[in-house]
């Protein structure tokens, strides 16, 4: 197979209301076009997995079956009551059709050691899955808006991988990164952090028993750096030839 072969990797998304000519606020399967860039560039094929309310395990598992890789994607908050906690005044509306889907995912993924990055949200799905808990709102903490500067526009920060990872092995020591998140994760069982942002936020983690299994809090799909995805494809092909 080699480089010839174009894995599938299935990529998260909302169903949200939409207006394409003459039509109007039609419910569609929606993601910003950036991740399927992304991952066509790196040499995948990508895949639209549109959320579901009745999602289980075992429809989890039925998607995976189909999958050569997986992406989380990012979105809105998670609900608060998934970990277990109240929400603070600035959670954003929660999105149980996601939750139910990419909760299950994050967990029969795991199980099955699919290749799986997370991207922001879909880094907090991992954790939550795990029986982590998050962060509702990261200025609080920090005393600042870096992460996050402006509605519907990225900031962006150095961040520092720790040395040793699957995540600095791919990036190396430090790298800036797109930001846009006011949420991020406290807790996280089973994941190692393997990025830090200056002001102590976790920026990624990932699972040492997983042959890849990676999380960011930041959004490579919106910057120039294709490495994160094309580590993932390559991983996807390695074990498409070993079989």
């Amino acid at each position: 197979m080699g480089e010839a072969f174009r894995p599938v990797i299935g990529i998260t998304c909302y169903v949200e209301p939409a207006t394409r000519g003459d039509w109007t606020d039609v419910p569609s399967a929606l993601l910003p076009q950036d991740y399927v860039t992304k991952v066509e560039a790196a040499g995948g094929i990508a895949l639209l997995v549109p959320p579901r309310l009745d999602a289980d395990d075992e429809l989890a598992r039925a998607v995976l079956s189909r999958l050569d890789g997986l992406i989380l994607a990012g979105g809105a908050d998670v609900e608060p009551s998934r970990y277990a906690a109240q929400p603070h005044p600035g959670v954003q509306p929660g999105r149980p059709d996601r939750d139910a889907l990419e909760l299950a995912l994050a967990r029969a993924s795991a199980e099955q050691d699919v290749a799986v990055l997370g991207i922001c949200r879909g880094m907090q799905v991992m954790a939550v899955a795990a029986g982590g808990h998050l962060e509702q709102h990261v200025p609080d903490r920090v005393g600042h808006d870096e992460h996050s500067p402006a509605p519907g526009v990225y900031g962006s920060h150095p961040v520092t991988t720790v040395a040793g990872t699957r995540l600095a092995a791919i990036l190396g020591t430090a790298v800036d990164v797109p930001t846009y998140h006011h949420q991020s994760v406290l807790e996280h069982p089973g994941y190692v952090p393997s990025a830090w942002a200056g002001d102590g936020t976790l920026e990624a983690m990932e699972d040492p028993r997983a042959r890849f299994r990676i999380a960011v809090q930041w959004h490579p799909e919106a910057g120039a750096d294709p490495r994160l995805f094309e580590a993932l494809v390559q991983e996807c092909r390695d074990r498409a030839v070993r079989g």
